[in-house]
């Protein structure tokens, strides 16, 4: 049922987006002319009369009289960047530019470019349109009278967060650096990992009004070629007023986007991102986000954390089955036991049964409204902890979780063997914390299933959500790659971490053009001593 309204809606999408894109009228471009006063006034009609919009006119021959322009976004570029490289050099060179204009007036545009300003990145455009998108992202237009060309230098400079630790991935042995909020500042950290010339940013521009810059970031020769171009399709697909954050794109691009369980994956650390693009698969960054979306996202990797690979990889495994059992308990241990305190108390040793039935003694509610009201209750205090202020969000979660959970016992609303499975079933909710979400989701469904149907409704369900899972894609990657379909060499990286040394090539499931990680056979030798020598002979 949910497959088939995954697959209807998923339609029912493109069909609309083909029909929209059809609609949608061609804009024939707009061209600058020679006359600076027109070209002006368009500007201004466009831009409106904000006060941040500085437009400075200035002469830059005295003899010939010329006029100019410099148009920029206060707050949006580096001033000292604009007076001492762009102004100054075009108000104090005046001989230079008298010169070259009693030679040649045709190319004084070029003139400037070349020989005038002082500043790295400059580019020319006729079109109206590129110069107002251009400064409202921060750059600076020069317009110059008889002249149908603006210069676009790039002189963006606005405060900035500094790069921080993480915070949501909190890193031990690993590097501590994390994304910010300026798309050039995530893609320098990225460089610095990665030193590849083939390492390619692919920039573009989404949203209606915000014009958000977003990058596609990959690998040549590793990430698939099929995968670009799906992902490029998905993202010109977009038409919406605004992206403000990468979730944006993430809830537009998703294979199915009815699934409980997420497709795409996102972290705020360089160091995963980095690691991600080596196995071949592609990332997006979006200005303003500080958070990175990797593609396709497998169920597994929910599961994998980056200090996995900086530690030794015999606790690396055990941490990441403690993972998998934190995670099962998470959503099946109030399910299973309300409904052996309902349907199945058989299955309880006796002195256990009947410490439970002792202590449920004149309780008013039955168990499966006691389960799902300690589990809202749950609920309600992770998020007032999340949403306050630091300083008081971690003492409102502990303190109210103690209070309310002993005040309850102690008016006898609920049983004390509730309160601790719910505190256990909260604790290993936190080992993973991409399925946070989607456990939360499960383990009430699994509660209210049991609370009815007991064990065999919940057999019932978890044998639905796999089946489930197994038609699911990411990227047209299946989701539970690379369990089913089953591949015994990328069972190195699934509930065992082998050594580093033994992960010679990339997931086979992620069809890399280049499956070669390293060299092979890596793995570390005894050193042969004189000793070792004389003693084998």
């Amino acid at each position: 049922m949910f497959r088939l309204l995954s697959k209807k809606l998923r339609r029912w999408q493109i069909l609309s987006s083909k029909d929209q894109t059809q609609t949608k009228p061609d804009r024939s471009p707009v061209y600058l002319s020679k006359n600076l006063e027109g070209n002006l006034q368009i500007l201004r009609e466009v831009l409106g009369q904000s006060s941040d919009v500085i437009i400075r006119e200035m002469k830059i021959s005295s003899d010939s009289n010329v006029d100019a322009a410099v148009i920029y976004i206060d707050g949006m570029v580096d001033r000292n960047l604009l007076n001492r490289d762009i102004l100054q050099p075009l108000m104090f060179n005046l001989q230079l530019i008298k010169d070259h204009i009693r030679q040649n007036h045709s190319s004084l545009i070029d003139f400037i470019k070349s020989s005038v300003l002082t500043v790295g990145q400059i580019t020319g455009t006729e079109d109206i349109d590129r110069v107002i998108s251009d400064v409202l992202k921060g750059h600076t237009a020069i317009l110059v009278e008889g002249v149908n060309q603006t210069l676009l230098i790039d002189a963006k400079g606005w405060e900035t967060r500094g790069i921080e630790q993480t915070t949501n991935e909190v890193s031990i042995r690993g590097p501590k650096d994390s994304f910010t909020e300026t798309l050039r500042t995530n893609t320098t950290l990225l460089r610095r990992k990665i030193r590849d010339p083939r390492l390619t940013f692919q920039s573009l521009q989404i949203g209606e009004r915000s014009k958000t810059d977003v990058a596609v970031v990959y690998i040549k020769g590793i990430t698939p070629d099929s995968l670009i171009e799906e992902i490029n399709q998905r993202l010109k697909r977009i038409d919406a007023d605004a992206v403000l954050d990468s979730s944006y794109i993430e809830q537009f691009i998703e294979d199915n986007p009815i699934s409980l369980f997420p497709t795409i994956g996102y972290t705020e650390r360089p160091d995963v991102t980095a690691a991600k693009i080596l196995e071949g698969r592609a990332a997006i960054l979006v200005d303003g986000s500080p958070m990175a979306l990797t593609m396709p996202f497998l169920f597994i990797e929910g599961f994998q954390n980056p200090e996995d690979y900086y530690a030794h990889p015999f606790f690396a495994s055990l941490i990441r089955w403690v993972r998998l059992l934190g995670f099962i308990l998470s959503i099946y241990l109030p399910g299973v036991f309300v409904s052996l305190k309902a349907f199945h108390p058989e299955l309880f040793p006796t002195p256990l049964l009947v410490s439970v039935a002792g202590a449920r003694e004149g309780l008013p509610f039955p168990v499966v409204l006691e389960a799902l009201l300690m589990l809202m209750l749950f609920e309600v205090l992770r998020e007032a902890g999340l949403r306050m202020p630091r300083s008081l969000g971690q003492a409102v979660s502990i303190v109210g979780a103690l209070v309310i959970g002993q005040a309850a016992v102690s008016a006898g609303l609920v049983g004390a063997p509730m309160v601790i499975v719910i505190a256990a079933t909260a604790i290993a909710s936190f080992l993973v914390v991409p399925f946070a979400d989607i456990g939360a989701l499960l383990r009430l469904l699994m509660t209210i299933v049991a609370g009815f149907l007991g064990l065999f409704g919940m057999i019932i369900v978890q044998l639905e959500i796999l089946s489930y899972l197994a038609g699911l894609r990411s990227l047209g990657v299946p989701y539970l790659s690379p369990v089913a379909p089953l591949n015994i060499r990328g069972l190195k990286d699934t509930f065992l971490r082998a050594p580093l040394w033994a992960m010679d090539s990339r997931p086979a499931s992620l069809n890399s053009p280049d499956m070669r990680r390293q060299s092979p056979d890596q793995m570390p030798q005894v050193p042969k001593t004189e000793s070792n020598q004389g003693g084998n002979q």
